[in-house]
């Protein structure tokens, strides 16, 4: 057992009370319930003690102490509210209030409220200072320095909390101000809108834009972030079914910080461009030709039905086909970013009320290969360790990912991991922010990953690194994975990745031989030909070292989407029933059986990209697509749109007329996220409850509902009466969650799996004692390099690489209708190197035309010097620059993932970038405008 940790008693406002070492005075005392005004002082931050409201008086001691810096010693007497300690808590609210001005910019401008408290009334001194003028050249926030007191919460905020180093506090005395870079606006800065500024800000010196902290909110509804897998918790600040604002939360993964898209990125659902009614297409309107909308001819191509109406052709097609064609000729999208019930009654639905595993959602787009290798090496999908575990780990490798953009609360804590000491190594054939906090970045070149990582092996092997009692009590196979890295020296693979021998053998001596080495990685690693090799490598190199089990260690394959994780383990992928439990196992198929009452296929189902072919082949005539949207996100996305606009009948379920929804049959109008009560998994394996903060507009419905009336319609009798009913049903047939209620969940907001058994705590570390494969041991599984499937060459000789960008989200259907986010970046841009800028005689700002042996798109050129030369990166977000025409559907063999991370291009200057399409002030808008009517 833990030996008690000795406190200290001391005396405080007359009563004897006790504190744990390094506990500060203003702690101790909110604990013991005595108010202490504080103004520089926030939990959670680092004292700084520079505005003198927190003093407190010490017996013997001649000057006041800050209370918020100051930490007691035995015997200690001490009085927050003694004459002379509360003449100086006024005296300073005072001076402050006089610099300030009348009319405040938000409603809890702490100064007043401590100033109300104490009784400090209007000041008696004239103003000392020359007021700056607002600043309002930034989309999300404004900078109102007339209101600021320099606490400097904002500097420590941007610096110690998201390590973005933006802003600071510049010269001296009367005329000290902060200062975002080089005193620049704050709109011209390398502010990233984070807004935990705003966030810390005590006066509304930095502010939501728009007044929007002046607004009264009638409830605050606590929730979860809709966007990446960190599953950051925020609160809604609500008034009339509309979300003003929104703040960070105290949650597991987050703790209350946010980034730009969780922070701006709401008002998505109060747009006018939301369905609000049953649409279904008009007789004889056919879906070819040229794919981009007229907004003129909206509802000549669609028409309104009720829901009646609109439910029975929906499930009646697909009815028909699967009675006529049987189940095979049907097939279903789900979405990563609804919740696990409805991810579960979807696939469900797919499995028994059409007959086939033909189920998937964009997992197949993002961590197919990891999950692929995690379960053939390890025995789970599933991430062993939670981001947070980098505060824990001595080195730290992030490969083929961009946290700060994708992630960016997780790439806070790898930030604050290395300020207190943790050395970062990031390998990625791009640049990205979080290299200037690396001890080592390895600018590999793209599709090389295999050849730098079995190098890295080949050392560690080589020269006796490995963990012997590890490998011999918990692993198979290394043997011929020792052999097979043998031929991988690094002298012989630095010139095919572009990374010195040496630079390779200090990062493998590095990783194997620190306490705690943890990996994170992106789609960086999962969307090749060669992904699950990638991942075959990463868990080869920390099962050899011993590095997972333990805190601080582990495998992180960063989830992409808010429930990607969770959509996966409740069974929506075409080869596993929930929880991984494979279609084709008699024994589990046999457990589902009887839970749901049905026979079940045996046949694994298709996959995203293998149903657009199975389209083409006429083997699919049907599907019913939630919240997915294939015609922007799948590879060579001009055959994805050709082969849905052939189906016999497409039902889509969507909050927005997306392109994918442009070509269904029947749009059934759905329900946002914060419309919605349901659990989130996060990339922590984290369960959250997100909670329904604003009803759905008109007569969209919540999905729950609308998944049940198609399931009726295809003669399934289900009728549960409540969120809760389908998450007892999950837990009842999914054994990793069996321990979680949905009471616990209402109490405690979160609860990491596995949890088995009712009570307990759950297990954020895993694979401690044995791994869950058959015996309990992990597999090595050897891999050898295998090339792009289609290279560059004389007539394509660049690289295209795909990705998000930080203030958008996938295809862009949600952000592209954020205002903010859209005002920040509403444009489509290709990131090139100056080098390859000025080899094209462009500048930034030009349009280039980038084409491949599948089409052609034109963005905006953007500088971008950690792209490599002779690569280009573009974010997949644009419809009107749609990316994914470009792309390659070449298949990983193993995870059937596409190979959206390199393929051929063409760059030549100029060209017309296309309208914008289907987004906020675009070419559809005035279209959709009228249905929103």
């Amino acid at each position: 057992m833990n030996a008690p940790i000795p406190t200290i008693a001391f005396e405080l406002n007359g009563r004897s009370v006790e504190a744990l070492p390094h506990e500060t005075l203003i702690e101790v005392a909110a604990r013991e319930g005595i108010a202490v005004p504080r103004l520089c002082y926030k939990e959670g931050m680092a004292p700084a003690g520079n505005c003198r409201s927190c003093v407190v008086e010490v017996a013997g001691e001649r000057v006041l102490a800050a209370s918020c810096c100051r930490t007691p010693v035995a015997g200690m007497q001490v009085r927050t509210d003694s004459a002379r300690a509360l003449a100086a808590q006024k005296m300073v609210l005072e001076l402050l209030q006089a610099d300030m001005p009348e009319t405040g910019y938000t409603r809890r401008n702490e100064v007043d409220l401590w100033a109300a408290r104490l009784g400090v009334g209007k000041p008696r001194f004239a103003p000392s200072r020359r007021q700056p003028p607002p600043d309002l050249s930034h989309a999300a926030i404004a900078v109102n320095l007339d209101a600021c007191i320099q606490c400097t919460r904002c500097v420590r905020a941007c610096r110690d909390e998201q390590v973005n180093d933006v802003i600071g506090l510049a010269l001296r005395g009367q005329d000290a101000k902060i200062v975002f870079d080089q005193d620049d606006p704050m709109g011209a800065s390398t502010c990233v809108a984070c807004g935990e500024c705003v966030q810390a800000c005590p006066t509304g010196a930095l502010m939501p834009a728009r007044d929007a902290a002046l607004a009264v909110p009638d409830r605050q509804v606590d929730s979860v972030c809709p966007y990446c897998g960190v599953g950051c918790q925020l609160t809604y600040q609500v008034k009339d079914n509309r979300i003003l604002y929104v703040e960070g939360r105290q949650g597991p993964a987050n703790a209350g910080r946010l980034c730009v898209k969780g922070r701006y990125g709401f008002d998505y659902a109060h747009h006018p461009q939301r369905l609000t009614t049953p649409l279904v297409r008009r007789e004889g309107m056919s879906k070819a030709g040229d794919f981009v909308m007229d907004p003129a001819r909206v509802l000549e191509v669609f028409r309104e039905a009720s829901w009646e109406e609109a439910l029975a052709l929906a499930g009646g097609g697909l009815a028909r086909i699967r009675d006529g064609h049987g189940g095979a000729a049907l097939a279903g999208f789900g979405s990563a970013k609804g919740s696990n019930e409805e991810a579960y009654l979807f696939q469900k639905l797919v499995r028994t009320g059409f007959g086939t595993n033909n189920v998937d959602h964009c997992t197949r787009l993002c961590h197919a290969s990891s999950v692929a290798a995690l379960l053939e090496g390890i025995g789970s999908g599933a991430v062993s360790n939670p981001v947070m575990d980098v505060l824990r780990a001595e080195v730290i490798v992030v490969i083929g990912a961009n946290p700060t953009v994708n992630h960016p609360v997780a790439a806070t804590w790898i930030k604050n991991a290395v300020k207190a000491g943790a050395r970062l190594v990031v390998m990625d054939p791009r640049r990205s922010e979080l290299a200037r906090h690396a001890h080592r970045y390895l600018q590999f070149k793209p599709d090389t990953d295999v050849a730098l990582l079995n190098a890295m092996m080949h050392v560690i092997v080589g020269e006796g690194l490995v963990d012997q009692g590890f490998i011999a009590d918990r692993t198979l196979g290394y043997e011929e994975l020792a052999r097979n890295v043998a031929g991988y020296s690094p002298e012989a693979m630095a010139p095919l990745c572009g990374i010195d021998a040496e630079t390779i053998r200090y990062v493998a001596r590095l990783y194997a031989t620190s306490k705690a080495s943890m990996i994170l990685w992106g789609m960086g690693v999962s969307q090749h030909v060669h992904g699950t090799d990638n991942a075959r490598c990463l868990i080869a190199l920390s099962l050899m070292t011993g590095q997972i089990g333990r805190p601080g260690t582990g495998l992180h394959p960063l989830r992409g989407q808010n429930n990607v994780q969770g959509a996966s383990d409740a069974g929506l992928i075409p080869m596993m029933l929930p929880d991984y439990q494979r279609v084709d196992n008699p024994a589990a198929r046999a457990r589902f059986e009887q839970a749901w009452g049905v026979a079940l296929d045996p046949q694994p189902g298709l996959t995203v990209v293998e149903v657009m072919d199975a389209i083409d082949a006429g083997q699919v005539r049907g599907m019913y697509i939630m919240g997915e949207n294939p015609a922007m996100s799948d590879p060579d996305a001009n055959h994805a749109r050709a082969a849905l606009a052939r189906l016999e009948h497409l039902v889509v379920q969507d909050i927005f007329l997306t392109e994918t929804a442009y070509l269904a049959d029947v749009i059934l109008p759905a329900s946002s996220f914060p419309e919605k009560n349901g659990t989130f998994t996060n990339t922590d394996r984290l369960v959250q409850l997100g909670r329904q903060a604003i009803d759905p507009p008109g007569q969209a419905r919540q999905d729950l509902w609308i998944i049940q009336q198609m399931a009726q319609r295809l003669g399934l009798d289900w009728h549960y009466g409540s969120v809760a009913d389908v998450f007892d049903e999950m837990r009842r047939t999914m054994p990793s969650i069996g321990g979680i209620t949905w009471e616990r969940l209402e109490r405690e907001g979160a609860v990491v799996y596995p949890c088995t058994q009712e009570g307990d705590a759950g297990q954020p570390v895993v694979f401690t004692e044995r791994f869950p494969r058959e015996g309990g041991r992990a597999r090595f599984v050897p891999a050898d390099i295998i090339p792009a499937a289609e290279r560059p060459d004389a007539d394509y000789p660049m690289v295209l690489i795909t990705g998000r960008q930080l203030e958008h989200w996938h295809t862009g259907s949600m952000t592209r209708r954020a205002a903010v986010l859209d005002a920040i970046e509403p444009d489509p841009v290709a990131l090139l190197h100056p080098l390859d800028l000025e080899r094209l005689g462009v500048q930034p700002g030009d349009t280039v035309t980038i084409a491949s042996r599948r089409g052609e798109v034109v963005l905006y050129a953007r500088a971008d010097d950690g792209s490599p030369v002779g690569a280009v990166f573009v974010p997949f977000c644009y419809y009107e620059a749609a990316i994914n025409r470009l792309t390659n559907a070449a298949l990983d063999p193993f995870g059937k993932i596409p190979e959206f991370k390199y393929c051929a291009v063409r760059l030549t200057p100029g060209g017309t970038v296309a309208a914008q399409g289907s987004y906020g002030g675009g070419q559809i808008l005035a279209g959709m405008a009228q249905l929103a009517t």
